[in-house]
């Protein structure tokens, strides 16, 4: 007698299936996600508490952390190099980053300088220091680009961008400190 095989048909189904589900509106999307964030962040408030529970600390006073407004202006660079012609170079290149650098003048309408107008008023009036300061400055751009240039101001004025010539008062700087100036 042969085995009969189940039939592959599906039953009729004596009930039929219940009816989709609206979609739920954003509200109550939001509802369901806050209830759920809710959960999760107390759950993790019992994981810290227990955690941490061995942990022996103090309270803290806010009024020792707290003092008062502080200065949010920002704070005046330290001269990192105690030899005159280096600061000077040193804070050639803070004026020149902070006010700005021009070409072909030694100071611009808007208030920027040129690398020999930062150096000239960096020295604050000492014409030897800022001759000295000029001298490196043109010894360290020589070492850079060959002996063909002939001033500061031709080399600044031969570059569209404050990129090199920044770079070159920052170098000159390390120069003189080097040299002990």
């Amino acid at each position: 007698m042969p085995t009969r095989l189940p039939s592959l048909a599906r039953p009729d189904p004596t009930t039929t299936a219940p009816a989709d589900a609206p979609p739920l509106s954003l509200e109550e999307r939001l509802a369901l996600v806050n209830a759920a964030m809710t959960a999760r962040l107390d759950e993790a408030a019992v994981a810290y508490e227990v955690n941490t529970a061995h942990i022996d600390t103090k309270p803290v006073d806010l009024a020792d952390i707290v003092t008062g407004p502080i200065d949010t202006s920002p704070a005046k660079a330290p001269d990192l190099y105690p030899t005159p012609v280096a600061a000077v170079l040193q804070r050639a290149h803070r004026r020149l980053v902070s006010g700005g650098w021009c070409a072909n003048a030694l100071v611009d309408a808007d208030g920027a300088r040129c690398m020999l107008g930062a150096v000239r008023i960096e020295a604050r009036g000492d014409r030897r220091l800022e001759g000295d300061a000029a001298s490196v400055l043109l010894d360290a751009i020589r070492r850079q680009f060959g002996d063909h240039v002939d001033s500061v101001p031709s080399f600044n004025d031969a570059h569209g961008t404050a990129a090199v010539p920044l770079r070159m008062v920052d170098q000159a700087a390390d120069l003189a400190d080097a040299r002990g100036l």
